[in-house]
């Protein structure tokens, strides 16, 4: 029987980290705006809608999907604790009108709570008078959105709140 004789690859892998150490030195360095990007890619932010009418629901839903973000939605306040512990949230729209409890009473009770206070929390609703948006923005509200929105400054909004805290 004929031995083969072994191979010695200490050369050929030390060319090869050479080169490979030469690549890597000649690419640029990823700017801080780009690894958000890349890191939301990856894992995007998350939204809670919380609105009881099943339409508008459905419309948020496919609004902040278009734009990347994982939407996570809530018909009342009910509903909250069982999607709470789905999936991580990054920030909460809520209607004022829901059933039972209202968006008012909800946003009080959410921002007295310690892992959800510091939320960014934005009020999507047809209850638009002077006094329920300064209400909202009591509450804490960081925006207070009027029915019928235009989608483009719900959009503008939602990134604005999740860029300021990422």
């Amino acid at each position: 029987m004929v031995k083969k004789p072994t191979l010695d690859t200490r050369d050929l892998l030390n060319k090869i980290e050479r080169l490979t150490q030469e690549r890597m030195s000649q690419e640029e360095v990823v700017s801080l705006a780009e690894y958000r990007s890349l890191k939301n890619q990856v894992e995007p932010p998350s939204i809670l809608v919380i609105e009881d009418d099943e339409t508008m629901r459905k419309s948020l839903r496919r609004i902040f999907e278009s734009e990347g973000y994982r939407v996570t939605t809530a018909a009342d306040g009910t509903q909250l604790s069982q999607v709470l512990d789905v999936a991580p949230i990054d920030l909460i729209v809520l209607d004022v009108g829901l059933p039972w409890i209202n968006g008012f009473e909800l946003a009080k009770l959410m921002k007295e709570h310690d892992q959800l206070k510091h939320l960014p929390l934005v009020f999507v609703s047809g209850r638009s008078s002077e006094e329920d948006v300064k209400k909202g923005f009591e509450l804490g509200a960081d925006d207070y959105i009027k029915k019928p929105f235009d989608i483009e400054k719900i959009k503008k909004s939602i990134s604005t709140l999740l860029k300021l805290h990422s």
